[in-house]
């Protein structure tokens, strides 16, 4: 068995106030990062947070200066902002930053003070929020470095932002027929349903990658180029691929662990993967070689999926939720990977109320 890559150095994540209150700094899900800037976010807002890099002695340290993005204020979401997104995958590319919700449903949780009715009522009871049904695009305007509204494009063009769900056009909806995933958006998240986790964008195309379903232990990547509504700028809509379709369905055989998140290097994809279910288990990195070029649905065997490096777990905490390459070399001449962690451990917290982050080396 593998040992856990080894931890180049930590580097610390600084949140504001309002949102260690909101425990956004320990349910991180997302990260991705944009030159000086990471762009983070937590399952449980409607927000996505931009931190700028902190450097010293040539090395940046950590990760600070707050700025929060309500997603309500860029865009239509369906039901009102105080309820989540479940923001779980971050991607950028060229001018914008695109953000994806878990298209899940949610299983009431048991508390410790429930009865045993009390227990079976709420694990019986699921929640459909709709807010977790969106795709949503956003133009970075390069003036602030800050997602706007509308920003004007360098050819004069206007850039809006815009979302593809609330009009019976999420993601869920385009897949209601698709005979490996319609049956499993009936399904809570952790019950093996469908849940999004990662998000890759790499040039037009975006690549969704699914923690559940797990299908006799293939996990799902979904590919979709989105495109502005003719007849609404604010809104987004699915264009066909050549070989026709509005989306791609690839499988993936990673050992029977669902997607946590999905990462661009070059013309290949990084795939976190972990436990598809509400449990510890494996982390594992994996590398698609071509995946951002393929022109065509894959099957991709375990061969086809090397496992560039596995990451350690804790029990019932620690998750690694979200990876980004950085513009950093490191041993051996390969690039460096950043990893955030849902759950942390009480060694992640400092003093400051900062949260720590793992950088390691990415194997070529």
């Amino acid at each position: 068995m593998r040992e856990p890559a080894p931890v180049v150095r930590q580097v610390e994540l600084h949140f504001h106030q309002e949102s260690r209150e909101g425990a956004t700094h320990t349910n991180l899900s997302a990260v991705r990062e944009d030159g000086e800037h990471l762009w983070l976010a937590g399952d449980e807002t409607a927000t996505v947070e931009r931190l700028s890099a902190e450097v010293r002695d040539g090395v940046v340290s950590g990760y600070g200066d707050q700025r929060t993005v309500h997603l309500a204020e860029l865009v239509e979401l369906p039901s009102p902002e105080d309820e989540e997104v479940d923001v779980e995958g971050l991607a950028r590319s060229g001018p914008w930053l695109w953000a994806v919700g878990s298209h899940s449903l949610k299983r009431k949780k048991i508390r410790p003070e429930d009865s045993d009715e009390k227990a079976r009522k709420r694990l019986g009871k699921l929640v459909r929020e709709e807010n977790r049904y969106v795709l949503v695009r956003l133009p970075v305007d390069p003036a602030t470095g800050l997602p706007a509204r509308e920003v004007q494009g360098p050819d004069g063009e206007v850039l809006t932002s815009a979302v593809l769900g609330g009009h019976g056009d999420s993601l869920a909806e385009v897949l209601a027929d698709d005979k490996l995933l319609a049956p499993f958006f009936a399904i809570p998240s952790k019950d093996n349903g469908v849940d999004v986790e990662g998000l890759a964008a790499h040039g037009e195309r975006l690549y969704v990658g699914f923690r559940g379903p797990v299908l006799r232990g293939w996990a799902v990547v979904v590919e979709v180029l989105p495109e502005t509504h003719p007849k609404h700028a604010h809104r987004l809509e699915l264009r066909e691929f050549p070989e026709g379709g509005t989306y791609r369905l690839h499988l993936l055989d990673l050992g029977g662990l669902g997607i946590r998140d999905l990462c661009p290097d070059g013309d290949d994809l990084l795939v976190l993967a972990g436990p598809s279910m509400s449990l510890s288990g494996p982390v594992r990195v994996h590398r698609w070689v071509g995946g951002c070029a393929n022109d065509a649905p894959a099957v991709l065997r375990a061969e086809d999926l090397p496992v560039a490096l596995v990451l350690a777990h804790g029990e019932g905490e620690d998750h690694a939720e979200g990876i980004a390459v950085l513009d950093e070399t490191g041993e051996g001449g390969g690039r460096r990977m950043l990893v955030v962690h849902d759950s942390p451990a009480a060694c992640r917290h400092t003093g400051s109320g900062a949260i720590l982050a793992d950088v390691v080396d990415l194997p070529g």
